[in-house]
């Protein structure tokens, strides 16, 4: 049996013959906690420092940002009002608005002559104005103008495009141009017998005159320039872009078109009576 040694006392290594343990540096442990420590102290200060310059970095950029938007170009700046307005009607009037010195006239411009009211555009040709009616009653024959050879002719109670035969033809072929009885700067025309031509159904034909608003603005036509020298088209009053044409040589009310057949059939030249 191995023999029990008891430990020699610390007190008196030397002399009993005891050593210590030189394998470990004394104070090993207390070395590794100084050293984390300081090394955690030192990564504190580094991220401190780093924080701190990245906030001034922060907020010297946008104090940048802000100074470079108040002076951006097309930006107003509160603090200098770019434009200062004077009292008005619409408190709008800015004072570098044009002023007029005292006595001057303003520049006028010159306007257009005014044009016939709804009057469509046919493009080239076309005259500045219509002929006016006469003061005084005419008698009159309308005629065609890509039917040269035909006239308005009363048949039947309606108004046709019919060539000229006898004397009856040519009676039935003149109407009395007056003063329009709706609008006196317009044409109404009235037969032998006393009637007056009117659309109905945008038809027109021959009636009596009732007195009536309807009447008078039905039998009203008001000249209108025409493409083809020396004729006129004949718009309704009271329907506005509407105009007399011949269709299958019967006289009728149709709405404007933009073809060379409608300028064509709505074009009439009111010559002498061939009665």
């Amino acid at each position: 049996m191995p023999e029990n040694k008891s430990r020699p006392s610390h007190d008196q290594p030397w002399e009993n013959g005891w050593a210590p343990d030189t394998s470990r540096a004394p104070g090993t442990r207390r070395l590794w906690l100084a050293g984390g420590m300081a090394v955690a102290t030192v990564v504190a200060c580094v991220t401190a420092i780093a924080v701190s310059e990245r906030e001034a970095d922060r907020t010297s950029a946008s104090t940048e940002s802000a100074t470079s938007d108040a002076t951006a170009p097309g930006l107003i700046s509160f603090a200098t009002p770019s434009q200062t307005y004077r009292e008005g009607k619409s408190g709008l009037s800015t004072v570098g608005a044009p002023t007029r010195a005292p006595g001057q006239q303003h520049a006028t411009t010159p306007k257009p002559a005014p044009e016939p009211s709804k009057s469509p555009s046919h493009g080239t040709g076309s005259p500045t104005a219509a002929p006016k009616p006469p003061a005084s009653t005419t008698w009159r024959s309308i005629r065609s103008v890509n039917y040269p050879d035909r006239y308005w002719h009363l048949s039947g109670g309606y108004v046709k495009l019919d060539p000229v035969r006898g004397s009856e033809s040519r009676e039935d072929s003149t109407f009395k141009q007056v003063k329009g009885l709706a609008n006196a700067s317009c044409y109404s025309f009235a037969t032998a017998d006393g009637t007056y031509l009117r659309h109905r159904n945008f038809a027109l034909r021959a009636e009596q005159n009732d007195g009536s608003t309807l009447f008078t603005q039905d039998a009203t036509f008001c000249s209108r320039p025409s493409p083809y020298s020396g004729a006129v088209m004949l718009e309704s009053v009271n329907y506005p872009g509407r105009f007399l044409r011949h269709q299958n040589f019967q006289l009728k009310l149709d709405p404007y078109q933009h073809s060379s057949l409608y300028a064509a059939d709505s074009a009439f030249r009111l010559v002498a009576g061939l009665a």
